[in-house]
């Protein structure tokens, strides 16, 4: 299976393309959508969702996964993390691919077997399990996370630690 794994940001989305199974995954390709402050919100908007087009289209993924609603303090802050998520969403649901989520806790559970951990600890934990030769940005990283917390979602002995969630 390969799955296009997202952690949507209004500046920074991480984006990783991994293909495999609860055993074995391989990374495809992973990066960050980056968008310079000075770009109106809009904007910004509208090169997430053309960013993560892009991506379905040279890739073609069979399913993608994001990261769930998180909790923020600010009603601003939650406001564009929902915008640039709908602009991610958006891409996909055009594809017609199936979408799960997965709350950041899990995520980080999974591959760090802390669900408190901090990005600089998912980031080497990904680089570690999957032997990559540098360690990715966070953003990058964490959507590494949330592919691998997917394909691990495959294995019915550890489907129920992440209680995935198609919506």
């Amino acid at each position: 299976m390969k799955v296009l794994a997202i952690d949507p940001a209004i500046r920074n989305t991480g984006y990783a393309l991994l293909e495999g199974d609860h055993q074995q995954q391989d990374v495809l390709d992973f990066g960050v959508i980056s968008i310079p402050p000075k770009i109106p919100q809009s904007a910004a908007l509208s090169a997430v969702h053309t960013g993560i087009n892009n991506l379905i289209s040279q890739w073609q993924p069979d399913e993608v996964a994001v990261e769930g609603i998180i909790y923020v303090q600010s009603h601003r802050t939650a406001i564009t993390m929902g915008a640039a998520r709908a602009a991610s969403l958006i891409s996909a649901a055009e594809a017609g691919l199936p979408i799960f989520e997965y709350a950041p806790r899990k995520v980080k559970q999974v591959v760090t077997g802390n669900g408190s951990a901090d990005k600089q600890q998912v980031a080497f934990m990904v680089r570690a399990l999957l032997g990559l030769n540098e360690t990715p940005p966070h953003d990058a990283a964490d959507a590494i996370a949330i592919a691998v917390a997917h394909l691990t979602a495959s294995d019915p002995l550890k489907a129920a630690l992440l209680k995935r969630q198609q919506i």
